[in-house]
């Protein structure tokens, strides 16, 4: 039960045809998504599992990506440990984690029961999806995750940032361990791979610091997982650390990477011997009016089909980042045809 294309890439094996998948595939941009949010919250089509398995077949039943992403959030385990969150539409907490209240949060072991409703989700989607489509999970980064429990993303300074003793003890204490929990718990319930999504990275800020991060990251939440874990940040995060480890020979344990459009899909490619790379037309392009889109997918093309298969072995045709609310469906139809028969 698996997506033959998307099982070749993970794999390194030439072909023809990427799969397709986009960040946030089941979203504001969707009709579907949309005739949903009329009857439900957004808390509620993550948390019911029914409705969160409704809610991530809605692009495959419309578009035919071959891959479904659990339909959640990267901030529920901020929440599973005792942070009060709601969605307006955005995240908002009623207060951030910081010295004085960081005591308050719960045990990861009591918090990682409050995400049994990933694993429910989860389960039913993959029942429901057709045989010949895959399933990944996610979770986010623990720097993200941690920025925003904390108000960094909102300004808040902590001196050092990654280097600060609370923001060290907050991550080593309790947001890499639920995170590894969590994958664990996705995994177990039917996610081929788990991404870990690490959109506010690039805050961390210079290559010490980068290397240190990346290395615990490979140690704690992808070394124990076997090649299930694929990993994304925006640019300028550096990826030298990842890109060593997926062209160790034997000894990488990163199931891939999606990177973003600011360099060309080829680049990445050509550093890699090893793994998937997700990515990475440029989401903003996606969602002009249709003449424009078409032009710049035309443009994105070009470089990549004088590529020979086995140099495009390994890529999982995406976007630089998720679909955009504005995005015409139209858009997206247009997309994948077009990928489809282009590398056919």
């Amino acid at each position: 039960m698996t997506n033959s294309l998307f099982k070749n890439a993970l794999n390194r094996v030439p072909q023809n045809t990427p799969p397709i998948w986009f960040m946030r595939q089941a979203g504001r941009y969707h009709s579907h998504y949309q005739n949903l949010k009329k009857n439900y919250s957004f808390e509620e089509l993550c948390k019911n599992p029914n409705l969160a398995a409704e809610t991530a077949l809605g692009p495959i039943n419309d578009f035919d990506f071959d891959v479904s992403i659990l339909f959640s959030d990267i901030l529920f385990p901020l929440e599973a440990l005792g942070m009060s969150l709601k969605y307006d539409p955005g995240p908002i907490f009623s207060k951030f984690i910081d010295p004085s209240n960081v005591n308050e949060l719960i045990s990861v072991d009591d918090a990682i029961l409050k995400l049994m409703f990933q694993a429910d989700a989860l389960k039913l989607t993959r029942e429901l999806l057709p045989k010949d489509k895959s399933l990944i999970g996610f979770i986010g980064g623990p720097w993200t995750v941690a920025s925003y429990g904390t108000g960094m993303n909102k300004g808040i300074n902590y001196q050092g940032g990654i280097n600060n003793k609370f923001i060290q003890e907050l991550l080593e204490n309790k947001i890499f361990p639920l995170l590894k929990k969590n994958i664990a718990l996705q995994i177990e319930s039917g996610a081929e791979v788990v991404m870990i999504f690490d959109t506010d990275a690039s805050r961390i800020g210079n290559s010490i610091d980068y290397k240190k991060y990346s290395e615990f990251l490979y140690n704690e939440l992808m070394l124990p997982f076997d090649n299930k874990v694929g990993y994304f940040a925006k640019h300028p995060f550096e990826y030298d650390f990842f890109t060593e480890k997926i062209n160790s020979d034997g000894v990488s344990s990163i199931s891939g990477i999606g990177v973003d459009h600011t360099q060309p899909i080829c680049n990445w490619l050509n550093k890699t011997n090893r793994g998937f790379i997700q990515g990475n037309f440029n989401q903003n392009d996606l969602a002009k009016p249709l003449d424009e889109f078409k032009f710049a997918l035309d443009k994105y093309i070009e470089p990549i089909i004088n590529l020979s298969i086995e140099e495009r072995a390994g890529w999982v045709c995406g976007l630089g980042h998720g679909i955009l609310k504005t995005t015409p469906e139209e858009n997206v139809k247009y997309f994948i045809k077009t990928i489809r028969e282009t590398f056919k």
